[in-house]
């Protein structure tokens, strides 16, 4: 299998052996396997690389799972978020299925059920079709077309109003000139009237 078709999975727990338990299962099938150890550190993973599916954990300091996955959501909601989890409730269970993860998983996990709950994640159809990063990366840079459509326009607009700005400037000049110059005589007339 060429690196090219390999899937992307993100692993977010602070226990490393959950990260290599499901590198060991999911490696063999084709999946490249990357650990966070936090919610923080996902997220900037997730910021600066495109990951096909992500596993969490519910309970790491800080952070915990289930605000990993609303922010993963909120901010990609095309990307399936997997909860795994040894503290499962069915209070966690509902807010999870709130935040639209695409499964949760109880710990302890076999390999058929991370095996299963990849494939499912990625088959479900998800919110949003990912973005090409390609496109991503120079939309954010700001070399996509609407971004220099608009650029573009703004530097028309500019350059068709500059002559009649400086109309303006021109017409004006000579009034405001004047007036600077009447209000000063005027000024020096009614001092002068008073020295009188």
């Amino acid at each position: 299998m060429t690196t090219a078709a390999l899937k992307k999975v993100l692993v977010v727990d602070d226990d490393p052996i959950v990260g290599k338990s499901i590198d060991r299962i999911l490696a063999p099938k084709g999946y490249a396997v990357i650990t966070a150890d936090s919610g923080p550190e996902a997220l900037d993973k997730l910021a600066r690389e495109n990951y096909d599916v992500v596993y969490t954990d519910i309970r790491m300091p800080g952070m915990d799972g289930l605000e990993v996955a609303a922010r993963i959501k909120a901010s990609r909601p095309w990307l399936p978020v997997v909860i795994v989890t040894g503290y499962g409730s069915e209070a966690n269970e509902a807010r999870a299925k709130d935040i639209g993860v695409a499964g949760f998983l109880r710990k302890p996990l076999s390999p058929e059920m991370v095996e299963a709950s990849a494939h499912d994640a990625l088959r479900a159809p998800q919110a949003a079709p990912a973005p090409q990063p390609a496109l991503e990366a120079r939309a954010a840079a700001g070399y996509g077309w609407v971004a220099r459509s608009g650029r573009f326009a703004g530097n028309v607009g500019l350059f068709l109003a500059a002559p009649f700005i400086g109309l303006a400037y021109a017409v004006a000049f000579p009034f405001v000139g004047l007036g600077l110059l009447g209000w000063n005589g005027y000024r020096a007339w009614k001092e002068r009237g008073r020295r009188d």
